[in-house]
């Protein structure tokens, strides 16, 4: 089934008319197997549908949509050189890539184990990478991660791994992970997981709005990539998204940079009482709740689902993690990389050895599904009321992916859109704090209510925390 069919299966309404959703193009952007495009714009097709229903609900009318599947393939760029930053001479070009990425990437890669299979281990945020270094008992440089892996049997690493509270995972065929207890329940949940966690009375959209979620409040408790897109996705589509993170939380500069667009951003500390009433007192007046935190993190601060339906009846919570809703490994945390060697796509990816996708494909297309599922339980809201918990997981986007084919012909592609391709989708954005950007935007259309970018990209903090 085509991942836009399966998508409008969640939908719980009549399939859009034959004429509303228009995809064109075809893979491949990127070389690689797997229909990486074609996956994104189904995804970002469906996001699209689930933004016309909510633009129905307001106007009673319905919109056409476009998509490109090259533009939505290089969604998937971001934090790379899809984002353009204005040099000296005046001339813009790519941002170049940051050592802290350069280092993570050298050394998040597949490693051969004693029993000759195959372990990915993390090492984003010095934190988590720290723990990993520990486990390993290994310096970080490629040949002494190699050479400490290379130690371990892949399921005893994998167990460690765990334990120590740091992120990696056995990389693992498609068939091996569909018989696995973890894969087998992934496989019996659908890609993106609606519960209706309380009853609360109908909440109609706010009056009036140009946009389908205009005046629709966001709290966004996410970082790196599949979290912040959700919440991005949702400022492309009008709502209005305050990201909540504290100063001492360790990010990624580029990755924020590219899923900060159309946000405010401010500083919290939801561990310390006085920012954590403050934090309360915010979600309490707010329609969608976004976080990406260790699974139970939430919980264990009161900001869990329930704790939310209980504070704001009508809170739709989404819940963006590596590994799901629940399974032996639902705990876990994790990041793109892990999903793609656990459910497979590292080993179809690779020809004599697992290799990574080209692309943080599961981060992108994660991001979309969680904003796809936060739209349509906006609408369930509306016309029956109710708390809603959205789950969406980065294993899960790795299956629907592989669900959809392979390519044959795939070694000429040119890995980036060509400059007139860019130029139809680039928005400029000056005097941020990262200096003067041209970025690729938003590349759905929509025939009435053009997805767009408020404000300019912030700086992290630089907005009180106030609606």
């Amino acid at each position: 089934m085509p991942a836009f069919d399966e998508l409008m299966t969640l939908r719980d309404r009549p399939r859009p008319a034959a004429d509303e959703v228009t995809i064109t193009g075809a893979d491949p952007l990127f070389a690689s197997p797997f229909r990486i495009g074609e996956t994104l714009a189904d995804a970002l097709a469906a996001r699209a549908v689930a933004a016309n229903d909510l633009w129905e609900l307001r106007t009673g009318r319905r919109q056409k949509i476009g998509v490109d599947v090259r533009a939505a393939a290089a969604t998937a760029l971001g934090g790379e050189d899809m984002t353009l930053i204005r040099a000296a001479d005046g001339e813009y070009r790519p941002a170049p890539l940051s050592p802290a990425v350069e280092h993570m990437v050298a050394l998040t890669q597949p490693w051969p184990t004693a029993d000759g299979r195959w372990f990915l281990p993390h090492f984003n945020l010095p934190h988590l990478e720290r723990r990993v270094l520990d486990v390993l008992g290994c310096e970080p440089t490629p040949s002494s991660v190699a050479a400490a892996v290379a130690k371990w049997k892949a399921d005893d690493l994998e167990d460690a791994i765990a334990a120590a509270g740091a992120c990696g995972g056995v990389v693992r065929t498609p068939d091996e992970w569909l018989a696995h207890p973890h894969g087998s329940y992934l496989a019996s949940r659908p890609v993106v997981e609606i519960t209706k966690i309380a009853d609360s009375a109908p909440s109609p959209l706010p009056d009036g709005g140009a946009s389908p979620l205009s005046d629709v409040r966001v709290l966004d408790l996410t970082r790196i990539l599949a979290g912040p897109t959700a919440a991005l996705s949702l400022a492309e589509h009008g709502a209005n998204v305050l990201m909540v993170t504290a100063p001492h939380l360790p990010q990624v500069a580029p990755f924020v940079r590219d899923t900060s667009h159309g946000k405010r951003s401010t500083y919290l500390d939801y561990s310390t009482v006085d920012d954590a009433a403050r934090l309360r007192s915010l979600a309490s007046t707010a329609d969608v709740f976004v976080e990406g935190y260790r699974p139970g993190r939430m919980s264990a601060h009161g900001f869990g689902p329930e704790d939310l339906a209980a504070l704001r009846p009508g809170i739709v919570y989404v819940t963006v993690n590596c590994f799901g809703s629940g399974g032996p490994f639902g705990m876990r945390a994790g990041w793109d990389q892990v999903a793609q060697a656990v459910t497979g796509a590292c080993v179809v990816q690779g020809s004599d050895r697992p290799q990574l996708t080209p692309v943080y494909l599961c981060d992108f297309l994660t991001g979309f599904l969680g904003s796809y599922g936060a739209m349509l339980a906006l609408a369930r809201r509306a016309r029956e009321g109710g708390s809603y918990h959205v789950q969406v997981s980065l294993c899960q986007s790795s299956m629907l992916l592989q669900r959809q084919g392979l390519l044959t012909d795939y070694a000429d592609a040119p890995g980036r859109l060509s400059p007139a391709e860019f130029e139809r989708y680039a928005v400029s954005d000056e005097d941020t704090s990262y200096g003067d950007l041209k970025s690729l935007g938003p590349v759905i259309q929509m025939s009435e209510t053009p997805l767009g970018w408020a404000g300019t990209t912030p700086r992290l903090g630089s907005s009180r925390p106030e609606w």
